[in-house]
């Protein structure tokens, strides 16, 4: 009598049987991993990161200051709220002049301080407060800032512009701007010197924060003409602590006087 194999018998042969495949199978799979690795990632571009490093529409408010050889301006960006508030100084020789202005997506105040021995402001009836302006009363009123993005430096094209940027230590970096090359740029930082005059490519310096997030860019421009050489800095700094910038409310701004609408017509 033939004695019959039982049915856990051609079990444990036929599960002998798949493991034996499967050991192969996961065999030949890591000699072929081991014989042709994943190729290396490619190496960081170092304008890559400056670019991801410039404030965009997810961050939160932040600080900025532009520099150059006409002064200072300064202030806050909140992108959330689609707002910005910037603070202009001017020196004459007689007074200083400060200028703050706010912007919340269309609306615009003022506040205007005068500052020297005579009672600048007092003479030209302007209040110290907040003052909402009507931009329909304001001669070249399409000149005027607005809220125009997260980037009031510039610092986005600048880079874009930029060739030859290498990463050095602590998010540091450099490079050069070809401004021959750069008609569009030029005519943006008109107001800052003639750029489109230089003859050689402009240095630039930039460094990014341990956050990741760019906080300064400097151009250093040469001596073009008349004018000085000089640096154009832009920082920006306390991501997420700057206050928020909002529309005011009651009676937190006025509605301005016809002497403030007069001081920028005529100024």
């Amino acid at each position: 009598m033939t004695q019959r194999t039982g049915t856990t018998a051609t079990t444990r042969r036929f599960a002998a049987t798949a493991v034996a495949l499967l050991a192969a199978t996961l065999l030949a799979g890591c000699n072929d991993k081991d014989a042709s690795p994943q190729a290396a990632p490619p190496p960081p571009d170092p304008k890559q990161e400056l670019l991801t490093a410039v404030p965009d529409d997810e961050d939160p408010a932040f600080r900025f200051i532009t520099s150059d050889a006409s002064g200072d301006v300064s202030g806050v960006i909140d992108p959330t709220n689609r707002g910005m508030e910037m603070k202009i100084v001017g020196k004459e020789k007689d007074f200083t002049l400060e200028m703050s202005f706010r912007f919340v997506e269309s609306r615009t105040w003022m506040k205007v301080r005068f500052k020297g021995d005579r009672d600048i402001q007092k003479l030209m009836k302007l209040p110290t407060t907040w003052m909402e302006l009507d931009r329909t009363k304001v001669e070249g009123a399409d000149e005027m800032p607005t809220y125009e993005g997260t980037d009031p430096g510039n610092a986005e094209v600048i880079i874009r512009a930029a060739t030859d940027v290498q990463a050095g230590e602590d998010g540091t970096y450099t490079g050069v701007v070809d401004f021959s090359t750069e008609p569009e740029l030029v005519e943006a930082m008109a107001g800052v010197a003639p750029l489109g005059d230089a003859a050689e490519p402009v240095p630039l310096t930039a460094v990014v924060g341990p956050d990741g997030n760019l906080t300064s860019l400097t151009l250093a421009i040469p001596a073009l003409g008349k004018q000085k050489a000089s640096k154009y800095v832009v920082e920006y700094s306390d991501f997420g602590t700057a206050p928020e910038i909002v529309a005011f409310v009651g009676d937190e701004a006025k509605p301005a006087p016809k002497a403030a609408y007069d001081m920028l017509n005529n100024g």
